[in-house]
């Protein structure tokens, strides 16, 4: 019984973080699959299910490019 409930407290800890992990990815794995954006990110392609495909817009001077 205590293998048990220690289980299910694990799991349950869990669950966010999993939740997160794994997320569905897209735009070459710098986006992610949403139902909306956020007032940081952008629209740039659609996902299965539904889903918007978000990427976090970079200001100017943050460049990758350099």
């Amino acid at each position: 019984m205590r293998t048990f409930l220690f289980l299910f407290v694990v799991l349950f800890l869990l669950a966010p973080a999993r939740n997160a992990f794994f997320d569905e990815k897209c735009f070459k794995l710098n986006g992610r699959c949403v139902n909306s954006c956020r007032k940081n990110e952008e629209l740039v392609a659609l996902c299965q299910k539904s889903l918007k495909c978000c990427l976090t817009l970079q200001p100017c001077w943050e460049s990758k490019d350099d």
